[in-house]
């Protein structure tokens, strides 16, 4: 089945540190093959000054996908929009949502959204380096900078850079007195400030974040907005995001069995080249979140030799599973 026009962002992996990373990508592709993947945040400042063929490596079948960059220097960013796409992204996605503090002291992230006009001249300096899409991820607001009338001037201001895809944490960000883990948390949802903004904003398309966590819940997000982006709910339970995909693009349910034996064949290719087998299993720990033999799942993966050995071992596993 072909992949969606690269305009098509009703289902999205959300953009994960320690999480999405290529081989955590190429699992959820096998499970969603039509969502849009994106990565861990990448500082401009590490692709330009760090192992950018590391950093920006990914498997062909992960396409769409897109790299979130981190950074608030357009000059910088453009040189780094560069090197994404000389590396065959399909996409360059702006991070203005992160609240921490690694990031506000480096004057970007959740911090950016003080600042619509520099955020939309790195829009602006992306596009004009890079030829590709430029998306923006952001939140509703900051601290007590979260007023409707801030959000739509700063995603007024990113449009007229020519940025048409909005990606919309629906939580504001404060950005002193919360963990990011609590900045995910504890400010509370505010859907229909995001359902309103597509409303203002009808030219634009807007895709909904956070606390989305079952089928029925992120399929309802679509009377009002343009897409869904799943984060933490899809790395627990990563068979949802296969059930979104199937549901909203009409395709067929992957079995759990065929999953895991692509996975066994990836594995085995990467641990050839010296790839850390945990690198690997410790993405598929949810494959069976809410099944009897979950947890005894979990326990067999965590148990793993790190190389040829394991690899032997997860063989065994996957045949007695598919067996029983």
């Amino acid at each position: 089945m072909s992949p969606p026009a690269l305009s098509d962002h009703r289902l999205a992996v959300a953009p994960m540190m320690e999480r999405t990373d290529r081989h955590c990508r190429y699992f959820l592709r096998l499970l969603a093959p039509h969502a849009w993947l994106y990565t861990e945040m990448i500082t401009a400042r590490a692709l330009l000054h760090g192992a950018r063929e590391r950093l920006l490596a990914f498997h062909p079948a992960e396409h769409p996908i897109a790299v979130q960059l981190g950074g608030g220097a357009p000059a910088e960013l453009a040189s780094a929009a560069q090197l994404a796409t000389s590396a065959g992204y399909d996409e360059i996605n702006l991070n203005v949502g992160c609240p921490s503090g690694r990031v506000q002291a480096g004057c970007f992230g959740a911090a950016l959204m003080a600042n619509p006009a520099l955020v939309a001249e790195c829009v602006q300096a992306m596009r004009d380096a890079s030829g590709l899409p430029v998306t923006v991820k952001t939140r509703l607001g900051i601290d007590d900078l979260d007023s409707y009338s801030h959000l739509c001037e700063f995603v007024a201001a990113v449009a007229a850079a020519g940025c048409r895809t909005v990606f919309v944490h629906a939580r504001k960000a404060w950005l002193s007195g919360l963990s990011p883990k609590e900045n995910r948390d504890i400010p509370p949802l505010d859907y229909k400030r995001v359902h309103r903004l597509k409303q203002d904003f009808p030219e634009l398309e807007i895709v909904i974040n956070g606390g989305l966590s079952a089928v029925d819940t992120a399929t309802a997000q679509l009377e009002h907005v343009d897409g869904v982006m799943l984060g933490r709910a899809v790395y627990r339970d990563p068979y949802l995001f296969a059930a979104l995909d199937a549901q909203l693009f009409g395709g067929v349910l992957p079995s759990r069995a065929a999953v895991l034996e692509a996975m066994l064949r990836y594995a085995a290719s990467e641990v050839a080249k010296g790839t850390p087998l945990r690198a690997i299993t410790r993405h598929l720990m949810g494959l069976y979140a809410g099944l009897p033999g979950a947890r005894g799942w979990r326990r067999t993966l965590g148990e793993l030799d790190d190389g040829v050995g394991g690899l032997r071992q997860l063989e065994q596993t996957v045949v007695e599973r598919l067996v029983a």
